[in-house]
């Protein structure tokens, strides 16, 4: 099932399959997500959902029953 991935605040839109990790669709659609650990512990991947759930780009994948999913991606300053 195809999923409409918006990347904000740069208004990116990608089409992804659910179980895709977003880190590969972000990079499909010219987005670099800074990464630290890639374990999720770091949180250098931080980005936040819709709703402004905080989740960690590098362990987290397209959700399954989604048809949209935006993205908001924001920067750390302490990275």
């Amino acid at each position: 099932m195809s999923v409409q991935v918006q990347f904000l605040p740069d208004n990116v839109t990608v089409e992804a399959e659910a179980g895709e990790p977003l880190l590969e669709v972000a990079a499909r659609a010219g987005i670099t997500i800074p990464t630290g650990c890639l374990m999720g512990s770091c949180h250098a991947c931080e980005v936040e959902l819709a709703d402004g759930t905080a989740i960690c780009a590098c362990i987290s994948a397209v959700p399954t029953g989604e048809k949209e999913l935006q993205i908001n991606l924001y920067g750390d300053p302490l990275w």
